[in-house]
């Protein structure tokens, strides 16, 4: 799938989505730590890992870019530290001009102002003022892979950000993902739609049938009743 491509199946979708087609295709669902936002609401993101590990210094974003294709999201590995801005204004704004579709981060950043004016997707923990103090040494794999909680991501993966958080999909699988996805967005957009025009979930599933049958088998679950009647909500 072309990199560029990736940001328009996503537009219509959401992490949500792409977790529950994970889960529908037996997949581990891939998720970063809870608590990765978006620096603006409104800012999502799919595309291509470009992975980096932060040893306290900017030459490892400098240094991933230059191997970097358009519609790539950098992917910075600082181990979840909130105690140093590690990306600011600079940074995204060679970002941008890279090609990058934006930048996601196990850590904090810093120049929110800025980065609010620059407007390039930024996913952190959220902001802190002081920048590194450290420079440690770096490593061989700093540019092959990137931790993430306790994932561990890189070329072969594609990041999904929005408001509800990051989701990571091998590169293989993305569009069986995507497709499973869109299919459960047209499900449950139809049922939502049913429900605003007076019909309500328990009469779209059937809700007293499933509790008689549940009263007669104990092994009969939603989950299976969901899926016989074909049901997206739960899997």
């Amino acid at each position: 799938m072309d990199r560029l491509d990736l940001a328009a199946k996503f537009s219509t979708l959401s992490t949500p989505l792409i977790a529950d087609a994970c889960l529908r295709l037996r997949m581990p669902i891939r998720a970063a730590p809870a608590g990765i936002r978006p620096l603006m609401p409104h800012h999502r993101l799919a595309g291509r890992v470009l992975p980096a590990r932060h040893r306290g210094s900017v030459d490892v974003f400098l240094e991933a870019m230059e191997s970097s294709e358009p519609g790539d999201v950098l992917v910075i590995d600082n181990e979840g530290r909130t105690d140093e801005g590690c990306i600011g204004d600079l940074t995204a704004l060679e970002a941008r001009a890279a090609g990058l579709a934006g930048i996601v981060v196990w850590g904090v950043h810093r120049d929110s102002a800025e980065l609010v004016e620059i407007d390039l997707p930024v996913f952190t923990y959220g902001t802190f003022a002081v920048g590194p103090q450290r420079l440690d040494a770096r490593e061989a794999s700093d540019l092959i892979g990137a931790g993430f909680g306790a994932l561990r991501v890189g070329r072969d993966d594609v990041v999904f950000a929005d408001a509800d958080g990051v989701l990571f999909v091998a590169f293989e699988q993305v569009e069986d993902v995507l497709s499973k996805a869109a299919s459960i967005r047209q499900i449950e957009r139809k049922q939502a739609e049913a429900v605003k025009a007076g019909q309500s979930l328990r009469e779209q599933f059937g809700f007293k049938d499933y509790l008689q049958k549940r009263g007669q088998d104990a092994a009969y679950t939603f989950r299976k009743h969901l899926r016989l009647i074909g049901g997206a909500i739960e899997e």
